[in-house]
Formats: C-alpha cells, sequence, structure tokens
C-alpha cells in the first residue's frame, strides 16, 4: 500500500463551488440595508423566478430544503396509505415518507441505471398503494414515460425525488417537468448549491399554490389560516446566493463533464469495474461519479474504500446501506433482500469517486492510478 504518499489536502467525494465572494457582497449590503432577512423577500422572489424560467418549470416554489420540500410536496398532494418507492436513496427519502405517516413500499432497482425498476412498480401497487416516489439517482432519469402511463392507469400521484438532477434534461425538456411533483436540493454537496435549499416544481398553478401554503405555515393572509403548514420558507441570503450561483451554473456543469470523461477514458473496459453508462437522450448535470466494484476485480468494494481512504481520498459508498436494512423500515414485508435482489448486490459493489469542478488532473491522476493499480 505505500507506492503512492498520502495527500497533504485529503479529496474529498465532493467540494461545493462557491462563486467569487465579490460577486456575492453587493447583495449581502443589500439585505444589510434592507433588513429583509426571510418571509419571501426581494431576493426569494427574484430567485424563484428566475430558476423558474432557468429550469423551464413554471411552477415552482424555493424552500429551506429538499427533505422538506419532499414533506412539502407530500402534504400537498395530501397523501394517506402506502406509496411505492426504491431502497436506493439517501435516507431524506424514506424519512419523509415516514415522517408524513404514509407506508414505505419497497421495490428493486433496474440495473442498468439503478433507478426504481417500472415493472417491479406495477406489480407492488395495492388498493392501499396512492403514490410512486421515485429518485433520479445520480441525476440519471428515471423511466419517466413507463411512470407516467402506470401512474395514469392505476391514479397514482408522482413524485420524484430530483435531489441529484438539477438542470438535467431528457429528450429535449426539462427533467423536472414529469411528474405531479418534483423536488430539488440545494445542499452543499449538490452540482448546484445554495448552501442549504431546496425547492418544489408543481405540475400545475393549483399545486404551487398548495405548495406555497404549505411552506408558510398555511397561513393565507393576516387573519386566516385554513390547513396545517410548516416553515419551510427560503432565506434571503440563500435565495441572493442562489442567484449568483446561476450565472455560474454552466461552466460548473462543463467542468464536471471534462472529470467525468478522463474518469471514463481511464477506466473504461477495466476487468472487474462497471461504469454507469451515461444516460441517452439526457443531458446530465455530472454529480456523481458511480462506478460497480465487480468480480473480477482484485480487492472488494470496501477494500478499495479503506485504501483510497488511507492515501487522503474520501469517496463515498452511495448508497449503502440500503433504506430497506435501516432499523425503522427493515421489518416491512417489501424490505426483504430477496424482494431487492438488484438493489442489495448494487449496495455491496458501489463507489462514488470524488468529482467536482476544480479537481485538478493531477489529484485526480492519483485517484485513477490507484483503483487501476488494485491492491
Amino acid at each position: 500500500m505505500g507506492v503512492f504518499p498520502i495527500l497533504t489536502d485529503p479529496i474529498y467525494v465532493n467540494r461545493p463551488y462557491l462563486p467569487p465572494l465579490a460577486e456575492v457582497m453587493p447583495a449581502l449590503e443589500e439585505i444589510w440595508r434592507t433588513r429583509v432577512l426571510t418571509n419571501n423577500g426581494p431576493f426569494h422572489a427574484e430567485f424563484e423566478r428566475r430558476l423558474a424560467r432557468f429550469l423551464d418549470t413554471p411552477y415552482l416554489s424555493v424552500t429551506t430544503n429538499g427533505m422538506l420540500a419532499l414533506q412539502t410536496a407530500m402534504e400537498t398532494a395530501d397523501l394517506t396509505g402506502e406509496v411505492i418507492t426504491t431502497p436506493y436513496s439517501f435516507v431524506a427519502t424514506t424519512h419523509a415518507v415516514k415522517l408524513e405517516r404514509l407506508v414505505p413500499v419497497f421495490v428493486d432497482v433496474a440495473p442498468h441505471d439503478l433507478n426504481i425498476d417500472p415493472a417491479r412498480i406495477e406489480a407492488a401497487i395495492t388498493p392501499n398503494t396512492r403514490a410512486i416516489v421515485a429518485v433520479h439517482c445520480y441525476g440519471n432519469p428515471c423511466a419517466v414515460e413507463q411512470i407516467a402511463d402506470i401512474a395514469r392507469r392505476h391514479d397514482l400521484t408522482v413524485i420524484y425525488d430530483a435531489a441529484h438532477a438539477f438542470g438535467v434534461r431528457y429528450r429535449g425538456r426539462g427533467l423536472l417537468s414529469w411528474g405531479d411533483f418534483a423536488v430539488l436540493s440545494f445542499h452543499a454537496t449538490k452540482a448546484f448549491n445554495t448552501f442549504e435549499g431546496g425547492a418544489v416544481v408543481a405540475a400545475t398553478a393549483a399545486g404551487k399554490r398548495g405548495v406555497d401554503s404549505a411552506r408558510n405555515f398555511g397561513i393565507a393572509n393576516e387573519v386566516e389560516i385554513p390547513s396545517v403548514g410548516t416553515n419551510a420558507k427560503m432565506s434571503e441570503f440563500n435565495a441572493a446566493l442562489g442567484l449568483v450561483q446561476l450565472d455560474h451554473f454552466e461552466r460548473v456543469r462543463a467542468a464536471r463533464r471534462a472529470v467525468d470523461s478522463r474518469y471514463r477514458e481511464a477506466l473504461a473496459g477495466m476487468e472487474g469495474i462497471e461504469l454507469l453508462a451515461l444516460p441517452p437522450d439526457a443531458e446530465p448535470n455530472f454529480s456523481y461519479f458511480p462506478l460497480l466494484v465487480r468480480e473480477g476485480y482484485p480487492e472488494s468494494r470496501d477494500a478499495l474504500y479503506e485504501r483510497l481512504k488511507a492515501h487522503g481520498i474520501f469517496s463515498r459508498r452511495y448508497f449503502y446501506p440500503l433504506l430497506s436494512g435501516l432499523p425503522m423500515y427493515r421489518d416491512l414485508p417489501s424490505a426483504a433482500a430477496d424482494n431487492l435482489p438488484v438493489a442489495t448486490r448494487a449496495a455491496e459493489q458501489i463507489l462514488c469517486l470524488p468529482i467536482y469542478p476544480d479537481l485538478g488532473e493531477a489529484d485526480q491522476r492519483r485517484i485513477i492510478d490507484l483503483v487501476v493499480g488494485g491492491r
């Protein structure tokens, strides 16, 4: 293990992009001048308008974070009973389901993209099913046409957890335009960040009105509160930062694409390493670089993970363990491992390598050499 020196500066799986501070300062000065900090202030309103135009989604509402965005969408949809979802995601997906007092029903994922398998959705529908909560994993589009057809035939609400999918387009249209609701995360780890933040995209004007009420305590005006809601509004600071970040996103996407291309060129065809293919008919955002450590590689996924860490390179096992194996979900009938063979195997083999806009070629070469060198 000693052929490569430990790096002085660790390389993490992600490094948040930050715009030049000088570009943010005028907005901060305006916030200090007006003392409008929250409650749908001018930066909040402008960010929401510009973001809706940028993403080609007219009914968009910004929120405090992605998890509250997901809960707010579920509240607006007025769901009860069961929702069919994936076990292969970050914990926020199913925690939001559970906090809304809904029952998650896990179905397996498709091996080519690790997104929820439409055939498994159809088989899992019962009289208690009310919705499908699907995840565009790694920003790769789900089988949206098939899911839409299933939902239409069974009268189900479709909510996409699109936390990874900012700016992704599919067959010429924004990926967020699919489903009754789609939710975004602007967490620091995402391709587009506002430090913390999120958004809900609704398919209709009525859906947006419902989200706007639900994110503001259910308040209609100074004297009327007709429904129960939460506090999921975005602050003026996060909105102001988001406006600046929008101006940089396409450059950030291009830089991420370059990192992705270097990995693919170096690792393609390597025995025991399977790269998830870039999705056809889609413009990705290159948020993650996932690979699967299969049979034929000279060590296990976990051994590679630890070896990289020993050299100051912090990859991540996104997503391990499966959500279905967590203590609050593992007793559900749908959580049994034999019900989820593809997801179970993927969770044992997945590794996401560092990818961010300013990952230098020398540092990336060091990562590649460690992967190619085996043990």
